[in-house]
């Protein structure tokens, strides 16, 4: 069990799978794909947590900014775990960028993490910026800010 979450996004799967005209284990797969659900979780952050906005475009260093003017990253804890670095640095060909990442850590307040894993509940935390240097720091979050699930969640049951 990992430590409190700050809140949880809940979901009606049947209502998903009506209004979309598929079927509840695709809704399921979809909505536990960290790449899919991604622009819906960032919408609901932005709207429902931090009485914010999404950053101007995909191609801006955070995803949220929030109604103090602080820029956010959003990450899912998935089956296969969770990055930190910028999306740009993760995908096949990439490379991860020590500088980029903690260029792109100086410029956010931190970062929001959902573990979709639990869906149809998705808890939330909301992590600044110097839990995840500390994390860097300490190096629990390997040479390339990509942990797996079970570490995620410990470091989170940590706090």
């Amino acid at each position: 069990m990992s430590a409190r979450p700050n809140g949880l996004l809940t979901w009606n799967t049947g209502e998903i799978a009506a209004s979309l005209k598929i079927g509840e284990p695709d809704v399921r797969e979809y909505f536990t794909d960290g790449r899919r659900v991604s622009f819906i979780l960032e919408r609901r952050l932005a709207c429902e947590v931090i009485k914010g906005k999404l950053a101007p475009s995909e191609g801006a260093g955070y995803d949220l900014l929030d109604s103090n003017g602080r820029k956010w990253g959003v990450r899912s804890i998935t089956r296969g775990g969770i990055y930190f670095c910028p999306s740009y640095m993760v995908g096949s060909g990439r490379s991860f960028d020590r500088q980029g990442f903690l260029d792109k850590l100086g410029e956010i307040g931190g970062y929001i993490i959902s573990d979709v894993e639990s869906f149809l509940n998705i808890p939330f935390w909301i992590l600044p910026k110097t839990t995840v240097q500390n994390w860097w720091d300490a190096g629990r979050l390997g040479s390339a800010t990509k942990i797996s699930r079970a570490v995620a969640l410990k470091l989170l049951e940590s706090l």
